[in-house]
């Protein structure tokens, strides 16, 4: 039955047999699977720990900032627009600012040493495909 809204190209099987599966961007090698599983187990193991050194640490406006940006992946000016600030403001909950040469303030300076206090390994991971680091 002819659909007009729907069209439909006729392949013979034989013409896909000649492709294979891996020329496919679908297809994830072994190594890559690998990596996403190694990659899957330390995120698992950490994210927990991270959000219990983001409720202790942080003020109410940085641990949303931080949420926000890293767990929800906006932006910047996205986020100063839900909390109603300037998006300059928004980049010194996150990274601080420098004041007479010294670096003051900002959730990750805060994070970074507080994982380092309680021996939370965040700094980086590394596999094959990338390097993630916070």
């Amino acid at each position: 039955m002819y659909n007009p809204d729907f069209w439909e190209v006729q392949v013979d099987p034989a013409d896909l047999e000649q492709f294979p599966n891996e020329a496919g961007i679908w297809c994830e090698s072994r190594e890559d699977q690998e990596s996403r599983y190694q990659w899957e187990d330390w995120v698992s193991g950490l994210v927990p720990q991270l959000l219990n050194v983001i409720s202790e640490a942080l003020t109410e406006k940085q641990r949303e900032a931080v949420v926000l940006y890293f767990l929800h992946r906006k932006t910047q000016e996205e986020i100063a627009q839900i909390l109603g600030v300037s998006r300059r403001v928004l980049s010194q909950h996150l990274f601080g600012i420098s004041r007479n040469g010294k670096h003051v303030g900002g959730a990750v300076k805060k994070l970074r040493k507080r994982c380092m206090e309680q021996g939370i390994q965040i700094l980086s991971f590394r596999n094959s495909a990338s390097t993630t680091m916070l």
